[in-house]
């Protein structure tokens, strides 16, 4: 059975005023049974760690110096409480590290969920490599600091048992023994500030290292082709280089502060055996309990050491977790409506006066008028940048127009719920991409549950069972990264019967053939005929093999309608339309048959 969908138990608060640990601490009490059982363990583990440099006093006074006890009571005694401290340590950790992956788990569904909202203008402005970024090492950072920074805390609290025994044992020398501690939290407060900036600009030059390598790995065809790999790495290196100094200051700052704030613990046991020594001498203390002492500083140590590792985690926590907001605080232009339509299309479109510009300022569509009856089919024609695609993304409501309205079915549709009306616009894109699953799964990927009946007679309508059939597996072929493995036609033939299986009402072919080769898109139309008819189907095209499929043929021109009429019309009337043509015939081989060519 496939693993189920586990919904996030918290949010991030949305408050942007409050600080990044506050807006992050709604994840933390989802899981506060489990961190809270860790804490009190852990806190259970240090009791009982700081009774032994006690027990350690007094068997060296007694069983040792006095001679008033047995040796061996105490032996039992500091073997009991190390044992009993390692099995809570253990429980301890286990739940914190539980607590850490829930914390994981938690904040990557919550930007991979932010993410799936969004629509194609914030992947049109963000760079991949970013958002991979954001949604590993970024987490990765937040997380641990969540976790691990309460538990740190904990840790350092030693501190304050350990000074509270000492009082009770020796006040003077407890005094003595921490007197180093004001200095370390000053420090400690120094070194804060000083590596903020600096675990900002890691973080933010690992992403751009990141895009580098996403643009090389999903290039990678075209940079072969361009023998270009010399100055890929050149652009690599650099961005490398430009993290390797972010990383080489921070490691300045850190050689700075942290020897200091490690090693003044280790002053005090300078202080203690020398106070401790004229003590001694003088009758005010005993050897037993400079042992204890010199113990308990000893136990600070690491501690004081994950409090200076703590402000570190906490400002790349910092940083990562500001960047990470820079994705949730975007708003999603396109979301569902207060009290979303959800009706049953039957596919009359309208495009009313619509203007549109893509978020880098190129004007797509300008003042667009459109009208498809239902079960019409539309071959949309023109330019390169003529708007064709644009008209086909508005329709699904990839993206929203700048003024003017489209509706299906006299409805707009920024009033429809968008699992509503994608699950009844099908868009076949020019560009197909497939998923490295088995071509069966690609096929059925609006309807996963569709039988392997339905999923073959849609790869024959579609022309590509063929292919399939000729490969080692057949269907359960599984295709490479992006369907690479197959060519661009074949990959083609795949997306138009994966939308040809969910058999929605409107379908779009954005150019959906303009890979294919035009005999082997002859034999599949006569299959598309027959699938189109009842259908509201809307065909961006430059070939006139394509356009044949199409009732009416739309011309646009500059984001605008400039002639539309039948075929066998526009070839007569419209120039323009004859120069588009043209450029759709010089793709067509010579020898195709007559009719592709006429």
């Amino acid at each position: 059975m496939p693993p189920t969908y586990r919904v996030p138990t918290a949010a991030i608060d949305p408050d942007v005023t409050k600080t990044w640990l506050r807006r992050a601490l709604p994840l933390v009490r989802a899981h506060r049974t489990l961190l809270f059982s860790s804490l009190s363990l852990s806190f259970v583990g240090l009791l009982l760690q700081v009774q032994i440099p006690n027990a350690l006093r007094i068997g060296i006074d007694r069983a040792v110096t006095a001679r008033t006890a047995s040796l061996w009571n105490f032996v039992w005694w500091i073997a009991a409480l190390a044992v009993a401290t390692g099995i809570v340590n253990y429980l301890a950790r286990r739940y914190l590290l539980r607590t850490a992956y829930e914390i994981e788990y938690d904040l990557r569904n919550i930007i991979f969920t932010h993410l799936a909202r969004m629509p194609f203008g914030f992947y049109d402005r963000v760079q991949s490599g970013e958002l991979m970024s954001r949604s590993s090492s970024d987490i990765r950072a937040v997380q641990m600091y969540l976790a691990f920074g309460p538990s740190i805390l904990v840790q350092c609290s030693i501190a304050v048992l350990a000074f509270g025994l000492m009082l009770s044992i020796n006040p003077l020398l407890a005094v003595v023994a921490m007197a180093t501690m004001p200095v370390i939290g000053f420090l400690g407060v120094s070194m804060r500030k000083a590596i903020f900036p600096v675990s900002w600009l890691i973080q933010s030059r690992l992403a751009g290292v990141a895009t580098v390598v996403d643009e090389n790995i999903n290039g990678v065809r075209v940079v072969k082709a361009f023998a270009a790999e010399g100055r890929q790495l050149r652009t690599l290196a650099e961005a490398a280089d430009r993290v390797r100094w972010a990383y080489v200051a921070d490691a300045r700052i850190r050689s700075r502060w942290s020897p200091v704030l490690e090693n003044l613990p280790r002053l005090s046991l300078a202080l203690v055996l020398l106070c401790g020594g004229w003590m001694v001498i003088d009758g005010h203390a005993t050897v037993g309990e400079i042992v204890a002492f010199n113990s308990y500083v000893l136990m600070l140590q690491p501690p004081f050491r994950m409090l200076g590792m703590m402000i570190m985690m906490g400002q790349r926590a910092a940083a990562s977790a500001n960047r990470i907001y820079e994705i949730l605080d975007t708003p999603s232009e396109v979301v569902d409506p207060p009290e979303p339509l959800d009706p049953v299309l039957t596919g009359a479109v309208r495009f009313a006066d619509v203007v549109f510009r893509y978020p880098n300022g190129t004007l797509a569509l300008d003042g667009l008028d459109l009208e498809i009856r239902p079960g019409e089919t539309v071959a949309l024609v023109g330019r390169t940048g003529s708007g064709k695609s644009t008209v086909a993304r508005l329709l699904a409501r990839f993206y929203d127009p700048e003024s003017g309205t489209v509706r299906v079915d006299g409805h707009d549709v920024r009033d429809l719920r968008l699992s509503t009306l994608r699950d009844q616009v099908g868009i076949v894109p020019d560009e197909a991409f497939l998923f490295s699953v088995p071509i069966r799964d690609n096929i059925a990927y609006g309807r996963p549950d569709a039988p392997l009946a339905e999923v073959v007679a849609a790869a024959v309508a579609a022309g590509a069972d063929e292919f399939v059939d000729d490969l080692p597996d057949g269907y359960d072929t599984v295709v490479g990264e992006r369907g690479y493995t197959l060519s661009g036609g074949q990959r083609q033939r795949i997306a138009i019967a994966r939308a040809l299986l969910v058999n929605p009402p409107v379908l779009v072919l954005d150019d959906a053939t303009s890979a294919i080769d035009v005999v082997v898109e002859q034999r599949i139309h006569g299959a598309l005929r027959e699938l189109m008819r009842g259908r509201t189907t809307l065909i961006v095209a430059h070939r006139l093999s394509t356009i044949s499929l199409a009732e009416r043929v739309v011309l646009l021109d500059a984001g605008r309608v400039v002639a539309e009429g039948t075929h066998a019309h526009l070839l007569a009337t419209e120039p323009r339309y004859v120069e588009v043509l043209a450029e759709g015939l010089r793709e067509v081989p010579d020898d195709a048959p007559e009719e592709v060519r006429t």
